[in-house]
């Protein structure tokens, strides 16, 4: 959709949000497969994940920095930052939360809502991100789809709206889904890897479970729509296309939260995430234009979601490029960009020309010539820019709000081998915490020693590590 066919109005930005092996990069690599945006599935304990890109996400099975892709789904541009899950790199999901307008809450079945699901849902909530939540790990024996839907509402404080959930055989095997909107069953079909399946009369089995879910889904409908309850209460059939709309608006304006589920690993209720992000979650259009502060400092202005409106984007990631320096993930709110431009970093007050613009995809990249507004795209700078800057148009500046990023908890002290090496070192720290402002380097004022600071020592041991690996120090 880039170019003059490109529609805001069909763009999505979204983040995959969990706890750690709630099964989020396993769930966004069977997006990436269904949308064709690979043709080879991996596996994160097979260290084969397209979206742990890095050689440390691939050897530890963990995600430790927020990767972003984007792609299609029915007629949609789906932008999405697949994040960690892990505490010590929560600074990753803060700052991806910061520009997204939609959220994918993943939840393991079995574990339910976990301490890291409960930070990132407030962080949502700080953002006033919409969501939807996807149960998964439900073929496992042990799962258990109500006792996760009560933990969300009660934990969580959410109003749950299940649009699907298990169907079983009498052994409690997962067999697939069972639509609630629609009354039918979903299998999905194991020859091809979940790509294809199909919808099957509602098993007898599945029929107490689904008039629950039903009566449950309709009161709450009822309360948006007196011709719903009036149909509803009359015993008429209410086609899904009357109640789509009616849940997109509860979703966006984060009244409700439609729930839906599966299993990731075993290939099964994927697409209708896929459908869900489409239906239910926010355009750059449905949500609030973006304020920031004027020239003085002081006087609020705002920015239509518009490719005609001056720019106004904001760098919310820093990642050192092997070959280009320094690659700026940045959200465009408004306007455009073009590749050669010259654009003003409100922020720093300094002008600095755009080199080159990429539509990213996890660890690679492909050369855009423009993007527009509700764009998610990386840039390289001919001059220095760092996380939570604003670009914006020279003639028109406008400084939005930067992220705030919590404070190191933990700190250790690091030397050189040798005194050849300090400059090597103080430069890959400095890079680095360029790149993670959760990451801090300082002089210990008493000992002398360099000290450098993070939010955990799983933290701190992955940037020292690639302080020896990348930058062979």
């Amino acid at each position: 959709m880039d170019g003059p066919e490109y529609d805001i109005r069909k763009v999505r930005n979204i983040g995959i949000v969990a706890h750690i092996d709630a099964g989020k990069t396993t769930l966004t690599e069977r997006i990436l497969y269904y949308t064709g945006k690979i043709h080879k599935m991996g596996e994160v304990h097979e260290g084969t994940a397209e979206m742990d890109w890095m050689d440390q996400e691939r050897e530890r099975g963990i995600t430790i920095t927020a990767a972003a892709t984007t792609v299609r789904w029915r007629g949609r541009q789906i932008n999405i930052i697949d994040t960690p899950g892990h505490v010590d790199f929560t600074a990753e999901v803060e700052r991806s939360l910061r520009v997204l307008d939609g959220a994918v809450v993943v939840f393991s079945g079995v574990e339910g809502v976990e301490s890291q699901s409960e930070t990132v849902w407030r962080q949502a909530d700080r953002y006033r991100v919409p969501r939807i939540a996807f149960i998964n790990k439900l073929d496992r024996v042990e799962s258990d789809f109500p006792a996760a839907l009560r933990a969300i509402e009660a934990r969580l404080g959410a109003v749950a709206l299940p649009l699907l959930f298990p169907w079983r055989d009498p052994d409690g095997r997962l067999l697939g889904m069972v639509d609630v909107l629609r009354g039918e069953a979903i299998r999905w079909d194991r020859a091809s890897r979940g790509e294809t399946f199909e919808r099957l009369p509602l098993p007898a089995e599945a029929r107490a479970d689904y008039e629950r879910y039903r009566d449950q889904l309709f009161e709450r409908l009822a309360e948006l729509s007196d011709e719903v309850a009036e149909a509803y209460l009359a015993g008429e059939e209410v086609p899904p296309e009357a109640v789509l709309p009616l849940i997109r608006k509860a979703a966006v304006e984060r009244r409700w939260v439609p729930v839906l589920g599966g299993s990731a690993l075993g290939n099964i209720g994927v697409q209708p995430v896929l459908d869900a992000v489409v239906d239910f979650l926010p355009s750059p259009l449905d949500v609030p234009p973006v304020e920031g502060f004027g020239p003085d400092g002081h006087r609020t202005e705002t920015r239509q979601p518009d490719p005609s409106e001056p720019l106004a984007a904001l760098v919310f990631k820093v990642a050192t490029d092997p070959y280009a320096g320094r690659l700026l993930y940045t959200r465009i709110y408004s306007g455009a960009l073009s590749e050669g431009e010259t654009v003003l970093n409100a922020t720093s007050g300094h002008k600095v020309r755009v080199t080159k613009l990429f539509r990213l995809h996890a660890g690679r990249r492909e050369r855009l010539e423009r993007a527009m507004a509700g764009d998610i795209v990386g840039l390289i700078s001919s001059d220095r820019v760092l996380t939570g800057d604003t670009l914006c148009d020279p003639g028109h500046p406008l400084h939005l709000e930067p992220i705030a990023f919590p404070e190191p908890v933990v700190f250790m002290a690091v030397e050189p081998r040798s005194e050849a090496e300090e400059e090597a070192l103080l430069s890959a720290l400095d890079k680095i915490a360029q790149e993670d402002p959760t990451f801090h380097v300082r002089e210990d004022e008493s000992t002398g020693q360099l000290l450098v600071g993070g939010m955990g020592e799983l933290h701190l041991e992955v940037q020292l590590r690639r302080v020896r690996e990348e930058f062979g120090v």
